[in-house]
Order: structure tokens, then sequence, then C-alpha cells
């Protein structure tokens, strides 16, 4: 999983790098800088929105006495969503519009439950819970 992520650390930000002046070439550097100033404005309202829909529905589900395990889910992908919407470039604004939508971050959501779910079963990952 680090090898991965030391790829993608190295690999998406030269993808974006060519992207930004491939999109500069064809479109302008305005064009492409409006763009990218538009994806960080829209994805902070987005983010705002969508965060604030997702606290709200975890603080019922206490008030109801149950776990807000998928609004915990959902506020994960949102900040996750929202801080790679704020990085310049279009693959991050990409992978962050489909943490913020709804219907694309249920998606993301059956597969991290899976992920955590494998963890949890290989002992990487461990519930502790406390009252």
């Amino acid at each position: 999983m680090l090898r991965i992520f030391i790829l993608l650390l190295i690999l998406v930000p030269a993808m974006e790098v060519g992207l930004l002046i491939l999109s500069g070439k064809t479109f302008g550097v305005p064009i492409t800088v409006l763009l990218i100033i538009l994806t960080g404005l829209l994805g902070a309202w987005l983010a705002k929105k969508q965060g604030t829909e997702a606290l709200r529905l975890a603080q019922i589900q206490m008030a109801n006495g149950e776990m807000p395990g998928e609004a915990i889910l959902d506020g994960l992908c949102i900040l996750v969503g929202g801080v790679v919407l704020l990085t310049p470039g279009f693959i991050t604004d990409a992978l962050g519009f489909i943490l913020l939508f709804p219907g694309s971050r249920a998606i993301v959501k059956v597969w991290l439950r899976k992920m955590i779910d494998r963890m949890i079963k290989n002992g990487n990952f461990v519930f502790i819970r406390k009252f």
C-alpha cells in the first residue's frame, strides 16, 4: 500500500503539470487559470454544503442512539474531496468531485467499507469501543 501511495505521489503531480501545460496551449493561459480558480471555489462551496449535511445527519443519528457510521464515511470522503479540489489540477479536481457528489461518493464508500473490513480481518485496524 505504501508503494502505491509513493508511486501516486510522484505520478499524479507529473500528470497534472502535463495536463495544465496542454490546457494552457489548447485553451490559453487565462482560461486555464480561470478553470482552476472556478473549480476551487465550486469545490469549497460544495464541500461546505455536503459537510454540513453529513454533520447534521451524524447529529440526528447520535440523538437517536445510533452509531453514525455512514455519516462518518461521508464526512471522510467530503474532507478528502474538499482538500484535493483546493489542489490545482484537473485530475485532483475530478477525484474531488467524485468524492463530493453523493451518487459517486456512494460507490467510493462501498470500496472503503470493503477495505476497512479487510483491514479489520487482517488485524491491521483495531476498533476500540469505550463507554
